[in-house]
């Protein structure tokens, strides 16, 4: 199942349908009372050619950045003064019938002056949107809870100190929930299923015999039975079954000198810690509902309200959706919790409603990390290649499907970590449990299958005598080679470049006599040295982004971008990446826009489902685009996001600022200065902030700008771009030139000395909407290439253990990662110090449990789930190599999951290195290491 979205087009539309005034904007449309945020108004964080830090920096070190969470209705323009409180109840239990609420351990006046529950939604036909997906707004009585942690009821106090008494009185009162008699959870349908076989041919880089890029992806019927997988007599599926079945054959009679090596791995339940927790604040008043909510999905949520009000009892004429600055990224996308806040809005009484989880209540509700139970088999020659390998991974889902479906895909596509694999069956199923739900969350499922492999691979090393990073060089995927899907990836793959400076590097060369002379100078202590090394797919398939860029008269450059600051500095670097392309980076801008009558485009936002006919059919509509802009999420920003920036940069240049040069070269008697030099735009280049080609005069953007407007040349330009594991691209006719650009769609607005025809023709929000003569879309079968951009990381970890309590000290840690073209060096820095901080949670501390201990009961808080500190992470001993781009157009490619994962594996590895036993269950706690020492 592919990420969900929905397009601004198809939101205007649905509004439209049911006859409601919606709107998607930033928080800072919304502030009246408060103080305006200086997030982007101050002029220092670029200076001197140089980034000082990063945009929103000097925001959030004074504490000025604004989150939703930090709103209230007193600091939004025409909202009233004062506000009520929202608390949601969730049952900390799912094994018995839930037969109400019992809230007399209230006093009479802290009883809530509202109270929502099932029967009053559904008296009201106020619906959970999507309900399959998110889940049921409350428990009905009569009902068993399908998770510990459903909400049954939503109480609203319309004064603060009296909800602040009962919150507390409410709290850890495991006797409010009224509860029959035991009673078994009704059978449900696995969420989710696939598998990926391929089986290649004589040449790695050819034709393959049978693989899921090629051929299909074998998609089983899910039933409260379980997993039907087809026979080898289906009409679709049965050519993929039997070459499943003769792979699993050859597994279990492996060929003269061939070894098969397994192991049955786990990965538990994660929590994503998001130092924002859920929160949001909602006002609903004669018809009109404005919510104020922290997601990065701005459009389906404010889609999802419409649905979930329009058959109901309650009047919609207007919608205002407010999305803030957020962080946690992934789990804030497509939550439910906007939804509870919109609800808590209708039911406020015609008061602002202020609703937020609390730590606890976010353990115990808030999405989690997927667990999966792996079983992961490699067959191997005599010289220590990979012949075949297998994957069976069973996710746990938890009460609610949300993303399952999608993580299992892409968790177990990404299992072959950097191998290439001439065979390969991999199986994925995600079921559904009492535990809190599994959604998005850093890693989308790559963490737990990539990590188990680099801890068999390991493995294997040892058992065939064979170094480990040796292994790893034999059997790396290299460029034009396919992955397991069948797909080849994108450029030239260098993770065998990392290995070779790995094999090179102290730290594993010396391993042996650093783990003798520690051991010998700490007794007590055992020395280990691990390496993993991995590559990450980043993106979803179907990546789209709008990114409007225009030049005034002065030269200054402005631009309007779909992308949201999620924490990973988007908003930092989209304005830097112009710079190649216009001399300096952007110097006006505004994030996060939703509102964008210069691209009059349309769309089902059906980039999966949609069939070659149809599609082929509809691209013939030059307003037609398969999506109109994607989630902010999948690592996307550095790769989809800079590419729309980077071609409404080059395009001004080309249409605009190039045919202003070209008029001022040209000046003055027989063809100027220009005449004897035969200059064309490959001769661009900006030095020193002046646009020079070959022996012409540098020019400033300034005098250009000028320029350009005065003789009425295009000024702005607005793109649309769309990825489906490759660029659209669409001809245009400009001016009277023909162009073929990685775009689908153009708007332009030409400058102040336009002929009135053109200007007439500025109509899209003061842009001409230029429509392609001809687009070509990659073909929708390449949905099941599973991903061909990848991002390569490898981790070498030092670490001690201790015999007597088995408690683990992270000595030093090293990563090699190559990410393309690095836009701002010091957040790949901050994203691979926080990404190895996590990875090392992962490897050796964090775990929530999946039944009647776990967070859903209630009960959680950082009090029993175990965060790594500095001192546990090798804060002051981390060092990281970036390998430096292949060329100065070498595409940024999204790292922020990647550097997460290789030190997980590296981490137990290591373990297996110090004490001689391996692990196979994460975390490796130290109780669990005191049991085998």
């Amino acid at each position: 199942m592919p990420h969900l979205d929905i397009s601004r087009r198809r939101f205007l539309a649905a509004a439209a349908a049911l006859g409601i005034t919606a709107a998607v904007r930033p928080l800072g449309q919304a502030q009246a009372a408060m103080m305006p945020s200086v997030v982007g108004q101050d002029p220092g964080w670029f200076s001197g050619g140089r980034l000082r830090y990063r945009r929103d920096g000097m925001a959030k070190v004074t504490g000025s950045k604004v989150f939703s969470i930090d709103i209230r209705a007193c600091d939004l323009d025409g909202w009233p003064q004062t506000q009520s409180h929202g608390l949601t109840l969730h049952v900390p239990r799912a094994d018995r019938v839930y037969l109400g609420l019992d809230l007399s351990v209230l006093e009479p006046d802290l009883m809530p002056d509202v109270l929502i529950d099932a029967a009053r939604v559904a008296a009201d036909k106020v619906a959970m949107p999507e309900a399959s997906f998110y889940g049921d707004f409350f428990l009905a009585e009569g009902q068993v809870p399908p998770m510990m942690g459903q909400p049954v009821a939503l109480g609203i106090w319309h004064d603060y100190e009296r909800f602040r008494a009962a919150r507390k009185k409410l709290q850890f009162r495991t006797e409010i929930f009224r509860f029959g008699d035991h009673a078994d959870q009704p059978a449900r349908a696995p969420y989710g299923a696939a598998r990926y076989v391929r089986v290649g041919g004589d040449d790695p880089r050819g034709r393959d015999r049978f693989s899921s890029m090629q051929d299909t992806v074998i998609w089983p019927d899910l039933t409260t039975d379980g997993v039907q997988w087809p026979g080898p007599e289906h009409p679709a599926f049965g050519d993929a079954m039997r070459h499943a079945d003769e792979i699993r054959d050859v597994m279990e009679n492996p060929p003269e000198g061939w070894r098969v090596f397994s192991g049955q791995f786990s990965s538990q339940s994660v929590d994503p810690a998001a130092m924002e927790m859920e929160n949001g604040l909602g006002w609903y008043d004669d018809g009109k509902l404005h919510v104020v909510g922290a997601t990065q999905s701005p459009y389906s949520a404010a889609h999802h309200i419409m649905d979930m009000v329009s058959d109901s009892n309650f009047s919609l004429d207007d919608l205002d959706f407010v999305t803030g600055y957020t962080v946690g990224y992934g789990q804030k996308e497509h939550q439910p919790f906007p939804y509870y806040v919109a609800l808590a809005a209708l039911y406020g009484q015609g008061r602002p409603v202020r609703l937020m989880l609390d730590r606890w209540q976010h353990f115990q509700f808030a999405l989690k990390r997927h667990p999966f139970s792996i079983r992961t088999a490699f067959a191997v020659d005599s010289e220590g290649h990979f012949q075949i390998m297998t994957c069976d991974a069973i996710g746990d889902g938890g009460g609610v499907m949300n993303f399952s479906p999608s993580v299992g895909t892409v968790a177990v596509t990404a299992a072959q970590s950097i191998y290439y694999l001439p065979k390969s069956d991999l199986s994925v199923e995600v079921h559904p449990s009492t535990g809190v739900t599994s959604g998005s969350m850093r890693g989308y499922g790559t963490l737990q299958t990539m990590a188990t492999t680099e801890m068999l691979v390991d493995e294997i090393a040892t058992e065939m005598n064979i170094d480990p990073v040796d292994l790893r060089r034999r059997n790396v995927i290299k460029s034009g080679m396919k992955n397991t899907q069948g797909a080849v990836p994108s450029g030239h793959l260098r993770a065998a470049e990392i290995l070779d400076l790995v094999a090179a590097d102290p730290l594993w060369t010396d391993r042996a006599e650093r783990k003798r002379r520690f051991e010998q100078e700490n007794p007590g202590k055992r020395f280990g040295v691990g390496f993993a090394a991995v590559q990450k797919d980043f993106g979803t398939g179907a990546e789209a982004a709008v990114v409007q860029l225009e030049v005034t008269p002065e030269g200054r450059l402005q631009m309007r971008h779909v992308a949201a600051e999620i924490g990973a500095g988007a908003t930092t670097s989209q304005m830097l990446v112009a710079e190649p392309f216009l001399g300096r980076p952007v110097d006006e801008v505004e994030f996060s826009v939703q509102d964008w009558p210069q691209m009059p485009l349309h769309t089902q936002d059906e980039p999966y489902t949609t069939s070659q006919e149809d599609e082929d059919r509809l691209a013939l509509d030059p307003t037609w685009v398969p999506r109109f802009t994607s989630p902010r999420s999948a690592s996307n920003s550095a790769y989809y996001f800079t590419h729309a920036t980077q071609q409404a940069a080059q395009m001004l240049l080309r249409i605009g600022l190039w045919p202003a040069a070209l008029s001022i070269w040209g000046e003055g008697a027989s063809g100027g200065q220009m005449r004897p030099e035969p200059v064309s735009i490959d001769d661009a280049q900006w030095r020193d902030g002046r646009l020079v080609a070959r022996s012409m005069e540098p020019l400033t953007l300034e005098r250009l700008a000028a320029r350009a407007h005065r003789d009425g040349h295009i000024t702005g330009v607005c793109v649309h771009t769309f990825n489906r594991w490759a660029w659209a691209e669409a001809d245009f006719d400009i001016d009277g030139q023909k162009i073929r650009a990685p775009i689908d769609a153009l708007s332009v607005r030409w400058g102040q000395g336009a002929s009135a025809s053109r200007k007439a023709s500025m109509t899209d929000g003061g842009y001409a909407f230029i429509p392609r003569s001809k687009a070509f879309y990659p073909p929708v079968q390449r949905n099941n290439a599973g991903t061909v951009y990848y991002a390569p990381c490898a981790s070498l970890i030092e670490l001690a253990v201790s015999t007597g309590s088995g408690k683990v000290e992270v000595l030093q840690h090293k990563t090699w990662l190559e990410c393309g073209t690095q836009i701002v060096p010091e957040l790949v820095s901050g994203q691979m110090q926080g990404g190895l901080a996590m990875g090392i949670g992962h490897a050796l501390y964090e775990e929530l449990p999946t039944g009647a201990e776990g967070p859903g009961n209630g009960t959680w808080n950082y009090s029993r789930y175990h965060l790594p500190r500095a001192s546990e992470v090798g804060v002051w001993t981390q060092t990281g190599h970036v390998l430096p781009a292949l060329s100065d157009d070498d595409p940024p490619k999204g790292m922020a999951e990647v550097v997460m994962i290789p030190i997980a594996g590296a981490c137990i590895n290591a373990i297996a290195h110090a004490t001689g036993h391996r692990f196979y269950q994460m975390p490796v706690t130290a109780e669990r290491i005191k049991e085998v020492l």
